[in-house]
């Protein structure tokens, strides 16, 4: 059975302020479908969890630090550096 929905007093998402932010943050961003296996989508997970933040942010930043060749390493060589040496 199919439901009927009324539209009529609906605003777009780009009139309503934090909706709007939401569409400016992700416009750099592609939606895709990965299939990860469960112990992995765990790790990620629980290390949001812990950090405050979201899974998926997580797992882009690792994807995005292996794309461009980063190491652990590097990252945490850059890491001293800025703390050491604040602009």
């Amino acid at each position: 059975m199919r439901k009927e929905y009324d539209f009529s007093e609906s605003v777009r998402a780009r009139d309503v302020p934090h909706l709007l932010a939401l569409q400016v943050e992700a416009a750099d961003k592609t939606r895709i479908t990965i299939r990860v296996d469960n112990r992995t989508l765990a790790v990620f997970r629980a290390r949001a969890a812990a950090l405050g933040g979201n899974y998926q942010t997580l797992m882009n930043e690792a994807l995005n630090e292996y794309a461009t060749g980063l190491t652990l390493a590097d990252v945490v060589r850059e890491t001293i550096r800025e703390e050491l040496h604040p602009a």
